[in-house]
């Protein structure tokens, strides 16, 4: 049974005992920068200020700054994104409060919680990218058996870095074998790689009907707009599959979509949605905020020089990287030595701008959505 409810509608969550935090990134992430373009397309004055800035690089290098080569880090710590997102449960709803952390491709974040005595029943999870035809998927793999999850961790790495189909079922068999472990096809309707719908639905179909008895549930994220998180609802009708929550926080804003629950512990948790497909997702008020501006926001959290960065990177330019023609990753603070193109210069000046309120108030009418909220 899936239960989906919206919290600006007077719902009150005093009828469950917990709040479940999942798909949520940490500074172990590595995250593409070409994602700059797509989402400051159409943004009032600040898609047309790139655009000319790309422009006048282009006449001096004689080519585009490659951003695929580019990556970024989230801002925060394994702990700093624990204590927001179990902060948000405890605060707003009143609730006990699991969190999941599940970076990209590494399950280093709660391998670091797990060091503290507080936190060594945090689950170890994963967003694990299965290259699938023409694309890519993300799973969300929640709760690895502790005694297996760096075992698990480098099958799923060496088949990411040379996929062979013939691999996929085994592995996810694998995790399914785990009782405890909750697998999960992350932003199904998602056309993440660019391929056109079309083709995308062809892909996300033939992997749901070749892989579908080793997935327990498909995600409603956070980060994606309500029409998309529609046809992710009538994909899991399609496959029978319990809808879940998944905040995919990369900045500083806590999860905008969680799961409710009477479960005490994660397995618990586990158990109701892979024996009982039970499911309770709750979207949080800022899910209405317009998606274009909570993007740019997580942007500016990007490019903010933060003092107390766990790692001592404090410059936004510590925490991103580029591949450089030799194969070697480097800071673009190292790799410019501070003297940055004026298309960089330029982009980070205009970020610090959502910094003001009036800037982040006139974005939001600007950019406002009308969007209904109905199932």
């Amino acid at each position: 049974m899936n239960t989906i409810q919206f919290r600006w509608q007077n719902h009150n969550a005093a009828s469950y005992r917990t709040g479940v935090s999942l798909h949520s990134h940490t500074l172990h992430s590595h995250e593409c920068l070409d994602f700059i373009g797509r989402a400051t397309k159409d943004t009032p004055w600040l898609s047309g200020a790139i655009r000319k800035q790309q422009a006048k690089y282009r006449a001096i290098k004689g080519k585009d700054l490659d951003l695929r080569r580019a990556w970024w880090t989230p801002p925060m710590s394994a702990r700093q994104a624990w204590d927001l997102e179990k902060g948000q449960i405890e605060k707003q709803l009143g609730l006990a409060a699991l969190v999941s952390l599940s970076d990209h491709d590494t399950i280093d974040g709660p391998l670091h919680l797990h060091v503290l005595e507080a936190m060594r029943d945090c689950p170890i999870s994963v967003e694990w990218t299965v290259p699938f035809r023409q694309t890519f998927f993300h799973i969300g793999v929640h709760n690895l058996p502790v005694d297996q999850a760096t075992t698990i961790m480098a099958a799923m790495e060496k088949f990411t870095a040379n996929p062979l189909e013939a691999e996929i079922a085994p592995l996810l068999e694998w995790f399914a074998r785990c009782p405890e472990t909750l697998v999960i096809l992350n932003h199904p309707a998602w056309d993440e790689n660019h391929i056109g719908e079309t083709l995308h639905r062809e892909c996300v179909t033939a992997f749901l009907g070749l892989y579908r008895p080793y997935i327990h549930a498909a995600e409603l994220n956070g980060l994606r707009p309500w029409k998309e998180n529609q046809k992710a609802i009538q994909l899991a009708a399609q496959y029978s599959l319990p809808v879940i929550s998944g905040g995919d926080r990369h900045g500083r804003e806590p999860n905008a979509c969680l799961n409710l629950t009477n479960a005490a512990t994660f397995s618990e948790f586990v158990e109701e949605v892979r024996k009982d497909g039970w499911s309770n997702v709750l979207f949080m008020p800022q899910y209405r905020e317009p998606l274009k501006v909570r993007i740019l926001e997580n942007m500016a959290d990007i490019l903010e020089d933060d003092p107390n960065h766990a790692l001592g990177w404090t410059r936004w330019s510590d925490r991103c990287f580029y591949l450089t023609d030799d194969g070697v990753p480097k800071s673009l603070e190292d790799f410019w030595k501070g003297r940055f193109p004026g298309v960089i210069h330029r982009f980070v000046q205009i970020m610090g701008l959502l910094k003001h309120r009036r800037i982040r108030y006139a974005l939001r009418h600007a950019l406002h959505e009308n969007q209904e909220f109905a199932l």
